[in-house]
């Protein structure tokens, strides 16, 4: 139970110029349609207890991809192979009916999803009681905001522990403490053997969550793998939709390799973490440092930015900014070399391997204009001269013991 199989799928969409096209081709006469087909070939299987997550742009066709595994559209060539239990939780409040009050469209979805009627009063039970909603439960669906739709079709969606569930971005909509509560019952669902197939565009909910990931690019599975290196390759088709350039990897001579993207208006030449004036590729948490980008400029650019984020080992962001924040972006002549130099008094980070992704873009972020990305340009290792602590960072602390209350004296 909670096996996915996706083998071969593809899905076309025809396109007719005037409905009386349709007709005639319905008649017999002659073909009046383009065909677009917006997946194909999409192959991939997930077993029990997998938590996955499918990642693209808009228009890619993960809500095509999703509507064919839910069983609401069906494919145009291959198959799908599901073993258990399927909740899909796709668009916001589909199924729903806007006059029937939570309750009753909940008792609705819990008949349709098979729930007995010797169950259904503990099941709407759960379902007020995990929704927080108070008394909109007995009131009209078209009187709720887009936040409390999202409890109640979460609610309703996992008031039964399904064997597949899939979530499709809806969670963004709500607020931060039910996003809480959402991600702890699937943690807890995932624990007792449900298989995830996750929708996002939040790095951060996808780390912390799934143990693979799926890049769908253009109709095609471009990407399977790590999170970490999916995201990476995933930030790169985003900055190519802005403008036309090649994504290729790149190995260091340093050992750090990451893919790059970029138009090639301003380019960078080369990272440098120095410490005491020496460029070095391990130093102490706490030691002061300075991160040097050399970057040169093949066109004039009015307003160059060059941004830097560091990532622990697992990919998770650690600190990042860039000279625009920092209130010092300036113009750039055609054929200049210049080099930005970020200097920190501490870099108080905890034991462990990071790496520096550097960036030259236009504006605050590289999605307006992204001339040179590039993912890992630096790795580099911090050892901690004691063993205080445990974390990405590296806080000095000082320990002081007190009598308590009611001590005697």
């Amino acid at each position: 139970m909670g096996h996915l199989r996706v083998h071969q799928v593809g899905k076309v969409f025809r396109r007719y110029r005037h409905p009386v096209a349709r007709i005639a081709e319905w008649l017999g006469f002659g073909q009046h349609h383009q065909e677009r087909w917006v997946l194909k070939h999409i192959n991939f299987e997930l077993a029990r207890g997998d938590a996955v997550a499918l990642i693209g742009v808009n228009g890619a066709g993960k809500s095509t991809l999703l509507k064919l595994i839910a069983g609401t559209s069906a494919p145009t060539e291959g198959s799908v192979e599901i073993d258990g239990r399927l909740t899909a939780l796709l668009e916001l409040g589909m199924g729903f009916h806007p006059d029937f009050t939570g309750r009753e469209n909940a008792r609705m979805a819990a008949r349709l999803s098979g729930v007995p009627d010797h169950d259904l009063a503990a099941v709407l039970a759960a379902v007020e009681e995990f929704a927080e909603i108070g008394d909109y439960f007995d009131q009209p669906l078209r009187v709720y905001s887009s936040g409390m739709q999202v409890r109640l079709a979460f609610s309703v969606a996992t008031a039964v522990r399904p064997d597949i569930l899939i979530v499709d971005e809806a969670l963004s909509v709500g607020d931060t403490y039910f996003q809480h509560k959402s991600f702890d019952r699937i943690r807890r669902f995932l624990a007792q053997g449900t298989t995830l197939l996750f929708v996002s565009h939040s790095p951060a909910a996808i780390k912390s969550i799934c143990h693979r990931a799926l890049l769908l690019d253009q109709g095609r599975i471009v990407r399977d793998g790590d999170p970490d290196q999916v995201l990476d390759y995933y930030n790169a088709i985003i900055a190519r939709s802005h403008a036309d350039y090649e994504i290729k990897s790149l190995t260091t001579a340093d050992g750090a390799g990451g893919l790059r993207s970029g138009t090639g208006e301003a380019t960078i030449e080369q990272v440098e973490l120095i410490v005491d004036g020496v460029a070095v590729h391990a130093l102490y948490s706490g030691q002061a440092a300075q991160l040097k980008v050399h970057a040169k400029s093949r066109d004039a650019i009015e307003q160059l930015t060059v941004g830097i984020l560091i990532r622990d080992r697992f990919g998770n962001d650690v600190f990042g900014t860039n000279t625009m924040l920092l209130g010092d972006t300036l113009p750039r002549k055609a054929g200049e070399a210049f080099c930005a130099e970020f200097c920190f008094d501490s870099l108080p980070l905890g034991k462990g391997s990071y790496s520096i992704t550097v960036a030259l873009h236009s504006q605050e972020h590289h999605i307006a204009d992204n001339y040179d990305w590039w993912d890992r340009a630096l790795v580099f290792e911090v050892v901690a001269d004691s063993a205080s602590g445990v974390g990405v960072c590296h806080f000095p602390v000082q320990l002081r013991w007190h009598p308590g209350k009611g001590s005697a004296v």
